[in-house]
């Protein structure tokens, strides 16, 4: 039974799961602020649905959902008892833990035995490009499906049940994720469990279900941006803020491939397990084949927001699948120091880019207190060009929380989240257009927005310096400023 082993290892090995644990939660309390880009917006909007609770959004209205609520749910319930800051750090604390014992669990779960070598590998993607895009829900999602998917793989009966629990999580939280987990969990029980021709069979069916969904969303609207998908392998999800993060990445994957050839070339004679790597290896290549035929960005139906970024957010699990090939050469200790070299290069680098942001809030919160209560506050916040992380405007929507009103919050409008908004709102933009305006700059201010205030970008050398105005009716809100799209 995996879940008694994983028991006997908790126990065998506390003090070194506790340090380990203790070291991956810095980043979440070395600033004041936690920057994760659109994670601010969630707990936001879990400050509306309170004062939707209270009557004090009449214009505003909850619609309750079946997934992409887990979160969100969570937010409310701890914000209200805590407060909103407080809970959006133990939210934090409780995904980051989840998502690095569950990638170390799926990793020991295909080459049985403990990854312990690859803990600053693990470490880096558990704060890669999906963390720090704030894209909580699918996060916790994924974090309960490599848990799950562990159980799957090697489990029996009660593993199964207690599996089935976590996808029902899953599910609640992003159905992104739940659709990964029964993925993964299907190929590598069949892969164990078949043979000769049927064997091959499978990896073939994967790429044959790829190429169906590929013409499948040729009927659809999509936006293709992955262009460069062999770069699309996993580690990209350590290209965050500035494009120096790619010399890393580089660096990063040359150095896990002569890990693995290495390993193999030394170890292939007289293993008796020398397949074991196979499965993840053929669902790795899976994915970037998935990553070339898959559209980044697609919309459902009628919907006016895509689901975007699909590619992008896919290569966290392709980077613990990599993980789980790696993992299935013998450890060696130069495994261990070359991974932890550049782990402290990752988070170095990651600390001193969120302190930026941390200062840039600080600004807009004493921007805002400084306005009545219940003022419009609209942004055009970007980060530099090279920069692969996008979300980080959502700063204004934190400040905002029991101050004023984040009127281009765009999650009301979407039609994807609990809080909708009826037409003419006094507290959020009630059109994805005008949401999707006001936050590039190209919004008409009518006078029916008044009062109304713009924060912005207003030093052209420094994309860090923020201030804020007053706007005008008959104005375009990104009219002054820099650093606009």
């Amino acid at each position: 039974m995996e879940i008694r082993r994983a028991w006997d290892f908790f126990r065998s090995n506390i003090l070194r799961v506790l340090l380990i644990s203790a070291l991956i939660l810095a980043p979440c309390f070395w600033h004041k602020r936690l920057e994760n880009g659109d994670l601010p917006c969630h707990t936001y909007n879990a400050w509306l649905a309170h004062l939707i609770a209270q009557g004090k959004a009449p214009s505003l209205y909850i619609q309750y959902r079946w997934s992409n609520l887990l979160i969100d749910l969570t937010l409310e319930k701890l914000g209200v008892w805590l407060g909103w800051v407080a809970a959006e750090r133990i939210l934090a604390v409780a995904c980051v833990l989840l998502f690095f014992w569950g990638a170390f669990a799926l990793v020991a779960a295909a080459n049985r035995r403990p990854p312990w070598y690859l803990v600053p590998a693990i470490a880096m993607i558990t704060y890669g490009w999906t963390f720090y895009s704030g894209f909580m829900n699918f996060y916790l999602s994924l974090s309960l499906a490599f848990f799950a998917v562990a159980l799957c793989w090697r489990g029996d009966r009660t593993d199964w049940l207690i599996a089935a629990v976590l996808a029902l999580l899953a599910l609640l939280a992003h159905p992104f994720g739940f659709l990964c987990l029964v993925g993964l969990a299907a190929y590598f029980r069949l892969a164990d469990m078949l043979r000769g021709w049927l064997r091959w069979g499978l990896f073939a069916s994967a790429f044959l279900v790829v190429m169906g969904f590929h013409y499948y969303v040729k009927h659809l609207r999509f936006i293709f941006f992955t262009k460069d998908f062999y770069f699309m392998n996993g580690a990209d999800q350590l290209y965050l803020f500035q494009g120096h993060y790619q010399k890393l990445v580089v660096a990063v994957l040359l150095f896990g491939i002569i890990c693995f050839v290495f390993g193999v070339l030394r170890e292939w004679k007289g293993n008796a397990d020398r397949w074991a790597f196979l499965a993840p290896l053929e669902i790795w290549f899976v994915l970037l084949f998935t990553a070339a035929m898959i559209p980044e960005v697609l919309w459902f139906s009628n919907n006016p927001q895509p689901f975007g970024l699909i590619i992008s957010r896919l290569t966290a699990v392709t980077a613990i699948v990599g993980l789980c090939v790696l993992g299935s050469v013998k450890p060696r200790v130069w495994h261990l120091l070359g991974f932890a070299a550049c782990a402290g290069v990752f988070f170095l680098w990651t600390y001193q880019d969120t302190r930026i942001l941390n200062d840039m809030e600080a600004q807009v919160e004493r921007m805002v207190s400084g306005l009545p209560y219940g003022q419009r506050v609209v942004e055009t916040i970007n980060a530099p060009g090279d920069s692969r992380l996008w979300f980080i405007n959502h700063i204004v929507d934190r400040a905002c929380i029991e101050k004023c009103f984040s009127y281009s919050d765009y999650e009301p409008p979407t039609g994807q989240f609990r809080i909708r908004v009826k037409h003419g709102s006094p507290i959020v933009a009630d059109s994805v257009e005008d949401s999707v305006n006001m936050q590039s700059g190209h919004y008409l201010v009518r006078p029916g927005d008044l009062p109304m205030n713009q924060i912005y970008q207003c030093d052209a050398k420094d994309f860090s310096k923020l201030c804020i105005r007053g706007l005008a009716a008959g104005e375009e809100n990104g009219r002054l400023g820099y650093w606009r799209y």
